[in-house]
C-alpha cells in the first residue's frame, strides 16, 4: 500500500507515532538490548525502500522542523544534567572517559585509515564517542557537502551502538561486581548512600516560579540558546553554538538559575526528544539499498578499531589511576550508550553478584556513581567538542 495520496500531516505524525511506539516496546521488552532507535530505524529503511513511505514522510510530520527548531535546547538541557561538584568528585572517571574518546580518535585515524575515507573516520568518531547531538553535528556537515553516505554512516552507527555496549558492558561489570562482593566480604568495602539521595539534594533555582512552567522554561532555555548563537557569532563560528549551549546549561546549572535536567517532566519533552531524533533519519529516505549494503563492511571495521581503541585506552589509564580493569573498560564503554543504560547495567551487574540487601547496595554504591558520571558528562562534553572540531574537516 503507498501512503502518498493520503499524506498530510496528521497521517505522517500518526505513522510515526506508531514506528515510535513499536521501538518503545521492543526495547522494554529486550531490556533495552534492541534499542528503539534501532527498530526505529530499521522500520524506515524498509518503509522507504520499498516505497511503503514517501521520501517527505519526515517533513510531512512537521517533527522534522520541530527536532531542528528546540535541538540547541536539548543540548542546555543535557549541561543543566552535570553537576561540577560530582566531576569534581569523581575526576578519576572523568580522565578515563576522555582517555576512552582519545582512543576512538587514534585508532580510527592510525589503524582506520587502512581501510576507511577521512570523512568516514570522523562520522565514526562522532557516532561512536557521542550521542544524537554529535551525530546531528556531523550530519549537518556531510549533508552541506553532499556527503549523503557519510551522513547515513553516522545513523547506522548510531543505531547499533546499544547492541554492541550492552550486551559487553554487562559481562564486563558482572565480573566488576563479583570482585566488589569479595572486598565487602572482607571488610575493604562499605556501603555508600544510594546515588537517588545524594541527587536528591540538588539545588533547584533561583527563577521565578512564572518561568518554572512549560511556557515559561522553553523561553528560559530558548533564550540561552539565543545567547549561545549571539557568542557563537561574534566570535565568527569558532565557539560552535552547540559547545556554548552545552557550557552555558552546565554553568546556569552550577549558580543556581537553572535547575538540574531542566526539560525533564515539561509537558513537550517528549515530543520534543522525538523530533530531534527524527533529524537523524532523513538521510535515510534518499539513500539506495545497494549504498546501504555497501556501509556494512565499514560500519564492522568502525565498531571493531573504534571500540577497540575506548577498550584498550580506558583500561590503561585506569589501571594507573588505581581502577580495577574492568571497571575502566566499562566507563570506557559508556561512549556506546550513556543513560539510562549506565545505570540498568549497574543494577543489574549488583543484583547478580550481591546474595543480600547489604552486599547489592555496597556494590551499587560502588559502581553506579562511576557509571553515571562517565555516561552523563564526561562523552557528553567531551564528544560535542571533538565532533564540532572534526566536523570541520569533511569535505
Amino acid at each position: 500500500m503507498r501512503w502518498g495520496i493520503y499524506m498530510n500531516p496528521v497521517t505522517a505524525f500518526t505513522i510515526i507515532m506508531l514506528i515510535w511506539t513499536i521501538g518503545d516496546f521492543v526495547a522494554k521488552k529486550t531490556k533495552s538490548l534492541i534499542s528503539s532507535l534501532l527498530v526505529a530505524a530499521i522500520i524506515f529503511i524498509v518503509g522507504f525502500k520499498t516505497n511503503l513511505f514517501p521520501e517527505d514522510l519526515l517533513t510531512s510530520s512537521s517533527l522534522l522542523a520541530l527536532g531542528q527548531t528546540v535541538i540547541g535546547m536539548l543540548i542546555v538541557h543535557i549541561g543543566t544534567m552535570i553537576s561540577i561538584d560530582e566531576l569534581k568528585k569523581q575526576w578519576r572517571t572523568v580522565l578515563i572517559g576522555v582517555s576512552a574518546i582519545l582512543g576512538i580518535i587514534v585508532f580510527l585515524f592510525t589503524i582506520g585509515s587502512l581501510f576507511l575515507d577521512q570523512n568516514f573516520i570522523i562520522s565514526a568518531i562522532g557516532a561512536i564517542s557521542g550521542t544524537t547531538v554529535a551525530v546531528i553535528i556531523i550530519q549537518e556537515a556531510a549533508l552541506a557537502s553532499g556527503l549523503v553516505l557519510v551522513a547515513v554512516f553516522a545513523v547506522l552507527i548510531s543505531a547499533f551502538q546499544g547492541l554492541i555496549g550492552y550486551p559487553l558492558t554487562s559481562v564486563i561489570l558482572r565480573k566488576e561486581a563479583h570482585r566488589l562482593r569479595g572486598e565487602y566480604r572482607s571488610g575493604k568495602l562499605k556501603v555508600k548512600a544510594p546515588v537517588e539521595k545524594e541527587t536528591s539534594k540538588e539545588p533547584g533555582t533561583i527563577l521565578p516560579q512564572a518561568f518554572q512552567t512549560t511556557a515559561g522554561t522553553l523561553f528560559v532555555v530558548g533564550a540561552v540558546v539565543m545567547l549561545a548563537g549571539f557568542i557563537a557569532d561574534i566570535t565568527n563560528g569558532i565557539l560552535n553554538q552547540f559547545v556554548v549551549a552545552l557550557l552555558l546549561g552546565i554553568l546556569l546549572r552550577a549558580f543556581g538559575i537553572l535547575k538540574p535536567n531542566i526539560l525533564t517532566g515539561i509537558d513537550a519533552y517528549g515530543l520534543m526528544m522525538i523530533g530531534i531524533l527524527l533529524i537523524i533519519f532523513g538521510p535515510l529516505a534518499t539513500s539506495s539499498v545497494d549504498d546501504l549494503i555497501a556501509l556494512i563492511g565499514p560500519l564492522c571495521i568502525a565498531f571493531a578499531i573504534g571500540v577497540t581503541g575506548s577498550v584498550v585506552f580506558s583500561a590503561v589509564l585506569g589501571k594507573l589511576l588505581g581502577y580495577s580493569m574492568a571497571m575502566s573498560m566499562a566507563i570506557g564503554l559508556t561512549t556506546l550508550y550513556g543513560f539510562p543504560g549506565t545505570m540498568i547495567l549497574s543494577q543489574e551487574a549488583a543484583k547478580s553478584a550481591g546474595e543480600n540487601k547489604d552486599e547489592i547496595a555496597a556494590i551499587e554504591g560502588e559502581i553506579l556513581p562511576k557509571m553515571i558520571v562517565a555516561g552523563f558528562s564526561t562523552v557528553t562534553i567531551l564528544s560535542v567538542v571533538v565532533t564540532s572540531v572534526l566536523a570541520g574537516f569533511i569535505h
